[in-house]
């Protein structure tokens, strides 16, 4: 029998439904009335940073080609008899994928027919189907695939800063690898991979939307057998404190030079709390929000324009505060956006910045829960981050402006700091 119960918020009346599966999946459910359709996303922990692992019990790394998480996402929905689309294709659900640096999610969303495509999805990701000769297929596919990445100026200018702040780790390293590195990749290492990753105990199912805990414990019960759990042992790749290289600049096909500028932040442990990440999101918006001074000064001398973002950038083994956009002096904004950190660690964040940005971050945090895909998507990256879905509004309703003072202090070095920039070819 499933151990199912309640996870309630008495502050915004939601709830979800959380059930520990005989298989050992976690299944975690959200109802939501009056939604016509449903969401639901299948997960693994597991992304491309996972080079390096072992099992409990082994005493050595094992150590796999970069870009292999990817390449077996691809190679999932593939069977002896029909791909997993072609058998969504008679449910009408609208199905996909993807991986990232520390997850592989497979998903769909549907207006009808929600057993029936949560069976295909149960199915075809705990049905591996891998021959030497689909595997060297799929080589050709991917590589094209990594080139296309590397034309993309905005992706090859968030990597090149990521090549530029580490040196070892694996965040470094395109999600898909390298040409080179998907070469390696067989059969063999692929169920390597599979049989680690894809345990149920390392796995989570979400559901979002029209849709009741019976019909998912129903399918769930037809379509996954009990396994054994394992314990994963990640490598934590321990990194020099400074940035690997200041600054680094490439000739791409573009019609104005795109900058990505990152503070490395020093960790010492491999993850960074929820209360950590909500901070640091929040002092982007303090520093150079769309509403800040130093934001509009840029943008009204030309140095910035409205593709500017930002973004606070972790998992585990790495955390960074990144800038990125155009401009046609990335130096100055770099030097402008160091200025503006260094003042506001001299004075203080205003509390009147503060308190408008909490209100902010709050309101965001309560309007996702009208949105199904938001709603799957977030259970799934807090499961895997150890926390509760109604976490996020408890932990920013509690902050203070001690506690963004001194995140401002710790994790914003201005000596610690790297920038990219693609350059419009000659």
């Amino acid at each position: 029998m499933a151990n199912m119960k309640e996870i309630k918020s008495e502050r915004l009346n939601e709830s979800y439904y959380e059930i520990d599966h005989e298989s050992g999946l976690k299944i975690l459910i959200y109802p939501k009335a009056n939604f016509k359709s449903s969401y639901a996303i299948f997960g693994t922990h597991y992304g491309s940073i996972d080079t390096d692992f072992r099992l409990e019990g082994e005493e050595n790394y094992t150590s796999v080609p970069e870009g292999i998480a990817h390449y077996l996402e691809h190679k999932l929905f593939e069977s002896e008899d029909l791909d997993a689309f072609q058998r969504y294709a008679k449910t009408g659900a609208n199905a996909n994928a993807y991986t990232t640096f520390d997850k592989t999610c497979y998903l769909f969303s549907c207006a009808g027919n929600l057993k029936e495509s949560l069976d295909i999805l149960m199915d075809f990701v705990t049905h591996p189907y891998f021959t030497p000769e689909t595997v060297q297929k799929e080589q050709g596919i991917i590589g094209q695939e990594i080139k296309m990445c590397q034309d993309d100026p905005d992706w090859e200018s968030l990597f090149s800063l990521l090549r530029a702040m580490y040196k070892e780790h694996p965040v470094r390293v395109d999600i898909a690898g390298t040409v080179e590195s998907i070469s390696h990749i067989t059969a063999d290492l692929l169920y390597k991979c599979y049989n680690t990753f894809y345990n149920l105990s390392n796995m989570a199912l979400c559901v979002a939307g029209n849709v009741t805990p019976e019909e998912v414990l129903e399918v769930a019960d037809r379509n996954l057998k009990k396994t054994a759990p394992v314990k994963i042992e990640r490598k934590f790749h321990k990194e020099q404190k400074g940035v690997y290289k200041p600054y680094v600049e490439e000739a791409l096909s573009v019609a104005a030079p795109i900058f990505s500028l990152g503070f490395k932040e020093a960790i010492e442990t491999p993850e960074r709390s929820l209360k950590e990440i909500l901070l640091s999101s929040m002092l982007l918006d303090i520093i150079i929000g769309r509403t800040s001074t130093l934001y509009n000064e840029l943008l009204e001398e030309g140095l910035l324009n409205t593709s500017f973002g930002t973004e606070y950038f972790n998992g585990y083994g790495y955390a960074a505060t990144i800038f990125s956009g155009e401009s046609p002096d990335a130096k100055e904004v770099q030097r402008r956006i160091i200025a503006r950190i260094r003042d506001l660690q001299k004075t203080g964040i205003p509390e009147k910045d503060f308190l408008r940005v909490q209100k902010k971050y709050y309101g965001r945090a309560v309007m996702q829960f009208n949105d199904i895909e938001g709603i799957a998507n977030s259970m799934v990256a807090s499961y895997f981050c150890g926390e509760s879905l109604f976490d996020e509004t408890e932990i920013i309703e509690a902050l203070t402006l001690e506690d963004i003072n001194e995140r401002l202090r710790t994790a914003l070095d201005t000596e610690n700091c790297a920038l990219s920039v693609i350059k419009p070819e000659a």
